[in-house]
């Protein structure tokens, strides 16, 4: 994405963000699956970057991870640090790559969850928080990562249906599509 994001897409982000961290924190973490509570703020943010660019996923990493802590009485920063991250991450693998197959969200959910997972437990190991580090945090760990890639896909479909009014169109995405529609012959065949 190049320029500036708009001020539609800034308050869909923004929207989304909010209803999203205070249903996680509302319904989402009273379910737990597997002993495991799925989280879906790493989602949003690795797919916020996956769809609109670094600099956007950065700052919804930020904002979100902010909210997080505000909301849950945390150490302030230090979610957002992992979410900034994330979202960056996830948006320059869309400037340099531009993934278009379809295990992508999968992929990149399973990912951001695991960087989640590990950047949180490294970073309140290393503030010297006392936490046992032991297979159980392995367990939560491995099980996280798994409860978040089979919701990533659901979580993908909404982030995506969200943001898809807000998004520019990209140039690179259009001309690749062109090229081949246009009736012209095939690279593979040649001229006789």
């Amino acid at each position: 994405m190049t320029g500036a994001p708009s001020a539609g897409l800034l308050a869909r982000v923004g929207a989304l963000a909010v209803v999203l961290v205070f249903f996680q924190i509302g319904v989402v973490s009273e379910v737990p699956v597997f002993g495991i509570n799925a989280d879906l703020t790493p989602l949003l943010v690795a797919f916020v970057g996956l769809l609109a660019g670094s600099t956007l996923g950065a700052a919804c990493g930020f904002a979100v991870g902010l909210l997080v802590d505000l909301a849950l009485l945390q150490t302030l920063g230090l979610t957002s640090l992992v979410f900034t991250l994330i979202g960056y991450w996830a948006g320059r693998l869309r400037e340099l790559r531009d993934p278009q197959a379809g295990l992508t969200p999968l992929l990149v959910g399973a990912a951001a969850a695991a960087a989640a997972l590990v950047g949180y437990s490294l970073m309140e190991f290393l503030l010297g928080v006392d936490a046992p580090v032991s297979l159980d945090l392995l367990r939560q760990i491995v099980l996280g990562t798994v409860v978040d890639t089979i919701v990533a896909v659901p979580m993908w479909a909404i982030v995506r249906r969200t943001l898809e009014g807000g998004l520019p169109e990209d140039p690179r995405r259009r001309r690749r599509r062109r090229a081949y529609t246009t009736g012209g012959l095939s690279p593979l065949s040649k001229a006789r």
